[in-house]
């Protein structure tokens, strides 16, 4: 059977943790490994984690749950240690807020890939779907700007970041030879699907596309400073990856299509 690691970061989210929880316990599917990666929370994080892992593990849902809590350096260093943790055949960051929009979730997502019909040599790259924006009480609110393409490569990247990182499932044994880059404070997380992808790429994988939504996403309020600041660190990501010249004249496009639309 295929597994799946679920990786969850956490810092002082009693608020929104529990219907993350939830989701991840209501998953049908029995291949699921639940990493918490916690940051020595203040609040009852920890201790809500806790009562999950002894209700999933007197369950006999087959998953399993592992609990790690200890200071860290940002929340992509937490992700590094999801990551070295993860013993799963693919990984993904569902994040505290953050959930399944069915109880069915994963098991779609494994039967639409025909993922425990392949040999392991010939899984695909990168699993990917949709995304639906929630509020802060978990109430749906409109479908992610960006939309997948129907074929994503890493090239897709050029035009934003096409794929929420919670739907963006890589090979365990892919990503874990692409560490997040902890010198990039909010944008890590797009160089990271890029060098999968390109890894993907480069050993003649699949890229499979669900074909549905896979993750609800918690909006998050931003300063402005910080969202300045996203932007021109994904900006430097981008002319990294995709040279500066088109960077510079794509920018130029979007600039062009925001006034005009």
């Amino acid at each position: 059977m295929i597994r799946i690691t679920v990786v969850t970061i956490t810092y002082n989210a009693e608020k929104v943790l529990r219907r993350t929880l939830d989701s991840v316990y209501a998953q049908t599917y029995e291949g699921v490994e639940h990493l918490i990666v916690d940051g020595a929370s203040k609040d009852n994080t920890l201790q809500m984690a806790e009562v999950y892992k002894e209700k999933s593990d007197a369950s006999g849902n087959g998953h399993k749950v592992i609990i790690l809590s200890e200071p860290d350096h940002g929340i992509y260093d937490a992700m590094n240690k999801g990551l070295t943790q993860a013993s799963g055949d693919y990984i993904v960051y569902m994040n505290a807020g953050d959930f399944f929009p069915q109880t069915d979730t994963l098991e779609q997502i494994v039967q639409h890939c025909q993922l425990n019909e392949l040999p392991s040599d010939d899984l695909p790259g990168v699993l990917y779907g949709n995304t639906d924006i929630v509020d802060s009480d978990g109430h749906y609110l409109h479908p992610r700007q960006h939309q997948p393409p129907q074929q994503l490569t890493w090239r897709s990247f050029r035009k934003g970041m096409l794929v929420c990182h919670q739907a963006f499932y890589a090979r365990t044994d892919i990503a874990k030879n692409q560490q997040y880059d902890t010198r990039y404070r909010f944008s890590a997380d797009v160089d990271w699907c890029i060098r999968v992808m390109k890894e993907t790429e480069r050993m003649g994988l699949k890229l499979c596309n669900t074909q549905m939504v896979v993750a609800n996403y918690t909006e998050e309020g931003t300063t402005t400073q910080n969202h300045r600041a996203s932007l021109l660190e994904r900006y430097r990501v981008m002319a990294h990856h995709y040279g500066p010249v088109q960077t510079f004249l794509l920018h130029c496009w979007f600039v062009v299509r925001a006034v005009f639309n």
